[in-house]
C-alpha cells in the first residue's frame, strides 16, 4: 500500500465553516510525513487518516489519508465517528476532575482495530487488521 493520496479536502458538517486556525497538509512536518508513509507500507495497515484538531477547526476536517476504507464518503464518515469518540473520551476525563488528558486510544472490534492518537494539532487515526 502506497501513500498516494494528496491533501483531502475538508469535511465540514452542515452549518458550519471552517476556520483558518485549522492546520493543512502544508504543515505536516518531514518527521510526520515520514512516519505515514512508514504507516502505509505496514502489512497489516489497512490505512490512516490525519484530521486536524477540531478545536482548530469547526467540523471535521481531513488533512491526509491512505487507504481505500478511508476514500470518499467512507473517510468522512470515520473522521466524524473518530472525532466523536475523542471529544466523548476527553469530555469523561475531564468529568472525573483530574488534570488529565487522553493520549492514546485502542479500540478493537471483531474485524478490525482503530489506534486513534491525540496531539495538540491533529488525530491520527491507523485502522489495522489484528488477525494479519
Amino acid at each position: 500500500m502506497t501513500d498516494t493520496a494528496p491533501a483531502r479536502s475538508s469535511f465540514v458538517p452542515p452549518n458550519s465553516s471552517s476556520t483558518n486556525n485549522a492546520p493543512t497538509s502544508a504543515d505536516i512536518s518531514p518527521e510526520l510525513t515520514q512516519t505515514l508513509s512508514m504507516l502505509s507500507t505496514h502489512r497489516s495497515v489497512l490505512g490512516y487518516i490525519l484530521l486536524a484538531h477540531p478545536m482548530h477547526s469547526t467540523g471535521v476536517s481531513i488533512i491526509r489519508s491512505s487507504g481505500v476504507v478511508f476514500d470518499g464518503d467512507s473517510g468522512k464518515k470515520y473522521a466524524g465517528m473518530i472525532a466523536k469518540i475523542i471529544e466523548t473520551v476527553r469530555e469523561g476525563v475531564e468529568e472525573i476532575g483530574e488534570e488529565d488528558e487522553v493520549k492514546f486510544m485502542r479500540i478493537r472490534t471483531k474485524r478490525h482495530e482503530i489506534m486513534i492518537s491525540p496531539d495538540d494539532k491533529y488525530l491520527l487515526a491507523v485502522l489495522h487488521d489484528p488477525s494479519s
